[in-house]
């Protein structure tokens, strides 16, 4: 939102998607929202789905934080998720091992936090990990299964972008609702555009050449997470 700047960036979405493709549903989320102020500002601008991430706090203090931002939220019609466990980034850990009974998302706590906060999604830990951390070696299935269980709720999954097939059908058969794709979308786009320029001896200078091939692989990958995910072909069931 600092960058793009919030409302420049939400008009230009919501632009696109009414203007072009009004058969697509569509919601516009915030992700990672640190504090109240963010999230507020984002609802003020029109987003109709937050996310309230205080995994790095204590667990009171994310339970006290959540709740309150829930009501918040729930008082104007707006979905909230929220993130119990810690999904490591590689700047927060480096290279160095990880104990990741430290990180993960105890299925007890979740169910009261849930319970306590009335959120409406929650982004889970079991050994998945932001950007280009190292993961947990294998994923923790059976704990992911039980968080399932108890909740009965959609499941959000942070730092997936590079998980294939076989690691994305478990995790949805275990309760994954969504993925968030980041890093496979921001690796197509930069290598796509450094093909485009590094080396090359005729270089163009009009930049939508350089910027549309980078934003073709994007589409690529984009497509290729649809179908991994069991998310494309769906419109004519909801148009």
């Amino acid at each position: 939102m600092d960058y793009a700047g919030g409302r420049a960036i939400y008009g230009l979405i919501k632009n696109l998607v009414e203007n072009y493709y009004p058969q697509i549903p569509v919601g516009i989320h915030l992700d990672h929202g640190k504090d109240f102020e963010v999230v507020q500002r984002a609802i003020e601008i029109g987003f109709n789905s937050v996310m309230y991430d205080g995994s790095r706090k204590k667990y009171s203090d994310n339970l006290m934080t959540t709740k309150k931002i829930a009501q918040f939220c729930h008082e104007r019609g707006i979905n909230l998720q929220g993130e119990l466990g810690n999904v490591p980034y590689l700047k927060e850990v480096g290279s160095t091992e990880i104990n990741w009974d430290d990180y993960m998302t105890d299925p007890a706590q979740a169910e009261e936090f849930v319970r306590e906060t009335g959120i409406d999604a929650l982004a889970v830990a079991v050994g998945n990990a932001h950007d280009f951390a190292k993961e947990r070696p294998e994923p923790d299935y059976e704990r992911l299964g039980e968080i399932n269980r108890r909740l009965n709720m959609p499941l959000i999954m942070h730092g997936a972008s590079d998980w294939e097939t076989e690691k994305t059908v478990e995790a949805v058969r275990r309760g994954i609702n969504c993925f968030n794709v980041d890093i496979a979308s921001r690796v197509a786009f930069i290598t796509s555009l450094g093909k485009t320029i590094d080396g090359n001896k005729s270089v163009s200078f009009d930049v939508r050449e350089h910027l549309g091939l980078a934003r073709d692989a994007v589409t690529e990958v984009v497509k290729k997470k649809m179908d991994m995910f069991g998310s494309s072909g769906k419109i004519e069931s909801v148009a």
